[in-house]
C-alpha cells in the first residue's frame, strides 16, 4: 500500500513553522480492518487517536447501514464527519460574531 502523508495543521503560526521544520515521523494506523502507513509532522499519538475515532465511526456506520461495502461506509462516515464539522464551524463563527459585536 502506498504511504500517505498526514500532516498537522499548517496555519501560518509559530507552531506551524515548527512543524514544517520537524521531520515527518512514520506511523501505522488501522481503520476498518485496513492498515495505513502514514507520515506526520504532528504528534503521532494524535494521529493514532484520530484514526481510532474514524475506525469507531466507520464500525458504527456499518452496523447502522448493515452493509459490507467499505467504500459506501467510508463515504457515509465522511458525510457524517463533514456534517459535524459544518455545525461546529457555524457555531464557532456565530460566537466570533458575538464577540466582535462587543
Amino acid at each position: 500500500m502506498a504511504e500517505a502523508k498526514a500532516v498537522g495543521n499548517t496555519q501560518n503560526t509559530q507552531k506551524g513553522a515548527e512543524q514544517a521544520k520537524k521531520p515527518a515521523q512514520r506511523v501505522a494506523v488501522e481503520i476498518f480492518g485496513e492498515t495505513y502507513p502514514l507520515k506526520t509532522t504532528d504528534d503521532p499519538e494524535r494521529l493514532k487517536k484520530l484514526a481510532k475515532g474514524v475506525d469507531h465511526l466507520m464500525k458504527q456506520m456499518a452496523r447502522g447501514v448493515r452493509s459490507f461495502d467499505s467504500t459506501k461506509i467510508a463515504v457515509l462516515t465522511a458525510l457524517q464527519i463533514a456534517d459535524e464539522y459544518d455545525k461546529l464551524k457555524s457555531d464557532y463563527d456565530e460566537l466570533v460574531e458575538l464577540l466582535d459585536e462587543k
